[in-house]
Order: structure tokens, then C-alpha cells, then sequence
């Protein structure tokens, strides 16, 4: 199947989303719909279905929504996810988990330990919806359940990450996009083509949105010099090379880029995961005791090994991390480009850089600061 015949869905944070919508118009117009036009943060539009709307009182109403991932293999895909929204006078949005969606327990993830696991992405695009249907003084609490959360938590990795009793509310932008992956990774190449074509002579890639922001909005990358690899990295480091990129430069999340440091450049967590082996195989090249190295291979984020890191002084793991991803980078491709890494935390901070990168930021003029 071609890419462009595959159907796009949308993510279980678009589903809650559109239960609050559906929800607040029930409560405070009286309209009960079968459909709703939410907005993500990225100011793209999403028509999402309305299944149900049960109105329970005169501040409370449930609405469900079946979740759609259209062509993509996704363990929510056709389950049910229910939002029940409370309107009060508090002025203030809140959230909690319903049944069989979890709770974080544990350092180390976008939120804290004792919130519910719905993430910022879910969060900003509730508070959108807030903003533009509550008057001032009004609040909302908002419950999102899965029916079938719990069961279909097990299928994911929420348990090794501390997210106890149900799935994750998820979705950077609100779309699930296709990911059939013969197609999909080549429908990522024409990027290269158009920064080819348009006379870029380096390629900057980033696997997501993490690295897309910090170097939009930190480093004064234009975006059109940018090429999405989501988990192929290697695959887009061969076509970057094929099609006459001598310079390349890799921008993500520490927790992507630490594999490519260990030689595996397929980066999905079934395909390849070794980052807790590797913070400890460089923890101890810069000296961590036996006791230290237990502590590190015991977090199940590389964002919760940060405390230990700084507490121990072995922040030097980080360039190790950049050097080796670089040099394991570059011997991919048969040294065929020069390939530089920064690698960041989830809030987009800079940990680490490698001398390439430097190297190339400053041919292009870019903002690179100082990390010392």
C-alpha cells in the first residue's frame, strides 16, 4: 500500500480532547453533537467522532470516543476512551485518571510521580479547548478513562516506566500518522531531495519534535533544512549520503541518540534498547563506583539518571555519549560525511555536543552556545 493511500488517525489524547469538547457544548449550550473540530498546539485542525454523550447533571457529563489510529498498528486502536468532565467555580483545569488510565510513579518522565499519565501534548490541547468555551471563574475537572486500559497496559512498557494502572494519554500533535515501514521511511526521503534541491549543503536531522523545536527555536535552523527520521536513523543517514550530503548533523532526545552510540540505528524500543547499559559502561569510564553503577543500571529513564549523574559528578558521560554516537554515526556510512550530535533533555535543554557538530554550526552560521 502507498503511503498516501494509508489512513491517518488520530491519538488517544485527541480522543479525550474531543470528549471535553463534546462535553463542555452539552453542559453549557445545551447541544449534544456527533462530532467535533479540535485544535493541537501546532494550530492544526482534527474532526474527530463523538460516539456518546451522557449528560449526568447539570455539571457533569461523560462522553465516549472510539479511538481511530487508521492504518497504524497501535494496541489502542478501536477501545473506547471516556471523558467525564466536571465544570465547577475553582477558574482552573484540572486532571485525573479514571479507570485504566495510569499514574506516574516514578522521577524521570514528562510528569511528576502522583500525576495522572496525560501528557503535556493531551494537556496543552484541553487547555485550548478551556480557554475558548469557559468564562472566567468557571473550572473543569477533567476524569479520563479507558474501559480496557488496564489490559491493554500490559502490552506496553508503562509498567517498566512507572506508570501504574492503565495506559498513557498520549500525542504530541493529536494525528497518528501512518506507519507501515517500508512506505513510510521512504516517503521520508523527499526532505533530502528538497534540501538538496533547494541548496542546503548540510542536512539536519532530528527523529521528532524535541529536536525539531530546539533547533528551530534555540539553534536558527529553518525548518526546510530539517528531515524527520522518527526511528530510522541509519536508513536516513545511508539516503542523506546517497544523495550528496557531506555534513550531517543528528539533534534529539538522549534517549533516542544514546543507541546510536551503541551501533543500533534503528532506534524503536522493540528493535534496540541498551541505554541503561551504556550510561553505566561510560559512568564507569569516568569512575563511578560499583554501588553508583547498580543505582544508574536500576532507572528505568535516561531523564532519572540525571540526579545521580550530577550528585556523583559524571555529567562527562554525556559527551562520551556524543563522541561515541558520532564516530559509531560516521562509521555507518562508511565515513562518507561528517556526522555531528546534540543530544537534550525532554524539556529540549542541550546536554552534550560533539566537535562536529560545533564544527558545522559554525559553517552555517547557527546559534550553538557554549556548553561547558
Amino acid at each position: 500500500m502507498k503511503v498516501e493511500d494509508m489512513k491517518g488517525g488520530y491519538t488517544t489524547g485527541s480522543c479525550a480532547t474531543a470528549g471535553m469538547k463534546a462535553g463542555l457544548l452539552a453542559l453549557l449550550d445545551k447541544n449534544i453533537v456527533d462530532q467535533v473540530v479540535i485544535e493541537n498546539p501546532q494550530g492544526q485542525y482534527i474532526e474527530v467522532p463523538i460516539k456518546a454523550v451522557e449528560v449526568i447533571s447539570d455539571t457533569e457529563a461523560k462522553v465516549t470516543v472510539m479511538k481511530d489510529g487508521g492504518d497504524d498498528p497501535d494496541v489502542t486502536h478501536g477501545n473506547d476512551v471516556e471523558t467525564t468532565v466536571t465544570i465547577d467555580n475553582t477558574g482552573e483545569l484540572r486532571f485525573r485518571a479514571g479507570f485504566g488510565v495510569g499514574t506516574v510513579t516514578k522521577p524521570g518522565l514528562a510528569m511528576p510521580p502522583g500525576e495522572p499519565a496525560i501528557n503535556p501534548g493531551p494537556r496543552a490541547m484541553m487547555k485550548i479547548v478551556f480557554e475558548e468555551h469557559c468564562i472566567h471563574g468557571q473550572g473543569v475537572t477533567v476524569t479520563v478513562s479507558v474501559p480496557n486500559g488496564k489490559v491493554l497496559a500490559k502490552k506496553t512498557l508503562n509498567h517498566t516506566l512507572g506508570i501504574e494502572g492503565g495506559i498513557s494519554i498520549i500525542g504530541t500533535t493529536g494525528i497518528v500518522k501512518p506507519m507501515s515501514e517500508e512506505g513510510f521511511k521512504n516517503s521520508l526521503v523527499p526532505q533530502l531531495k528538497v534540501m538538496k534541491a533547494n541548496g542546503c549543503e548540510t542536512a539536519v536531522l532530528v527523529p521528532g519534535r524535541i529536536g525539531q523545536d530546539l533547533a528551530e527555536q534555540v539553534l536558527g535552523i529553518h525548518k526546510n533544512q530539517m528531515a524527520e527520521t522518527s526511528n530510522f536513523i541509519g536508513f536516513m543517514l545511508e539516503k542523506a549520503v546517497q544523495i550528496g550530503f557531506k555534513r550531517i548533523l543528528i539533534i534529539g532526545h538522549i534517549g533516542k541518540l544514546i543507541k546510536l552510540a551503541s551501533g543500533s540505528f534503528h532506534t524503536h524500543n522493540r528493535m534496540s534498547d541498551g541505554r541503561m547499559e551504556s550510561i553505566v559502561a561510560y559512568a564507569a569510564l569516568e569512575g563511578a563506583s560499583q554501588e553508583v553503577c547498580e543505582e544508574l543500571f536500576n532507572c528505568q529513564t535516561t531523564e532519572s539518571t540525571f540526579p545521580i549523574l550530577e550528585r556523583e559528578g559524571l555529567t562527562g558521560v554525556y559527551q562520551r555519549v556524543v563522541d561515541r554516537a558520532s564516530l559509531r554515526s560516521e562509521r555507518y556510512i562508511a565515513n562518507e560525511a561528517e556526522v555531528g550530535i546534540i543530544i537534550t533533555t525532554l524539556k529540549g535543554e542541550i546536554l552534550a555536543m560533539d566537535k562536529h557538530a560545533k564544527e558545522i554550526g559554525e559553517l552555517e552560521h547557527w546559534h550553538i552556545p557554549c556548553i561547558s
